[in-house]
């Protein structure tokens, strides 16, 4: 095997040194989590099961984990499949049909994004309360969608811009409404981007606090990273099971990333076309 570079193999070395505090937090967690005491990440007592009891049972009076991990995947896949629709027939219309105002539109949805999520928690939080949806996974659902469509938007109306004018006008000149083509020719060609968004907007949606922490009050409407959140108090935090949760919290993500990295990468590749 060829030797790499030396240019390369110092970057290798950064990088390496970059990932060091990353891993080293990954592997306390899961030690924590495991054994009754941890000095640094060197154990000082034997394994215990005791940090992972709220597998089995509800901890201090709060509802059974597993109520929380399926809230968090009801959560993630409506959002990401929300997204993933809404912002595909939104980028295609922009990419492929010309009507006034198409360039202001492009710039308004881009300052939409540019909005982060907390300065608008007040004002979502009366109209979800005027709407009858506070207090459920459905606001919650519909409030991410919504502040994460400018993204997806942006990133489909670039893998539309590199379809072929020809293949579509070959399509239309054949009968083949606008609507069909955009499901049977144009989305199967955009393939990779839809991918590529969904398992974005999947990691976006399991990672998300702020929303479901401030819009949802009822504990059998808690999400993960809310039932995470209950561990951490202001006097006494067991934090050997604050790491146990962390990791069933963290697994999912992993098992997402695993599958959709590659997918991740297309998101560099679509390109953005005025």
């Amino acid at each position: 095997m060829p030797l790499l570079p030396p240019r390369w193999r110092l970057t290798l070395i950064v990088l390496a040194a970059l990932c060091v505090p990353i891993a080293s937090g990954v592997v306390w967690l899961f030690l924590t989590g495991t054994f009754d005491r941890v000095h640094g990440l060197i154990p000082v007592r034997s394994p215990s099961l005791d940090n992972w009891r709220f597998l089995w049972q509800s901890v201090g009076g709060r509802p059974p984990v597993h109520v929380a991990i399926v809230n968090s995947l009801v959560f993630a896949v409506l959002v990401a499949s929300l997204e993933v629709v809404i912002a595909s027939m939104a980028a295609y219309a922009i990419s492929r049909m010309s009507f006034p105002g198409r360039r202001l539109y492009l710039g308004f949805v881009l300052v939409l994004h540019a909005f982060p999520a907390v300065s608008l928690i007040i004002a979502i939080f009366y109209i979800l309360r005027l709407l009858g949806l506070f207090d459920t996974l459905t606001g919650v659902i519909l409030v991410k969608a919504a502040l994460e469509l400018p993204l997806g938007i942006w990133l489909m109306k670039g893998f539309f811009d590199t379809l072929s004018w020809e293949m579509e006008m070959a399509a239309l000149v054949d009968g083949m409404s606008r609507w069909r083509l955009f499901w049977k020719v144009a989305m199967p060609l955009v393939r990779p981007g839809l991918l590529a968004l969904g398992t974005f907007a999947l990691l976006s949606a399991w990672g998300e606090f702020i929303l479901p922490y401030t819009l949802i009050v009822s504990s059998q409407r808690t999400l993960m990273s809310s039932y995470l959140q209950t561990f951490l108090t202001e006097g006494y935090s067991d934090f050997g099971m604050v790491a146990a949760v962390g990791v069933v919290y963290a697994l999912p993500v992993v098992a997402i990333f695993l599958v959709g990295q590659r997918y991740l990468l297309n998101i560099y590749g679509g390109g953005v076309k005025g």
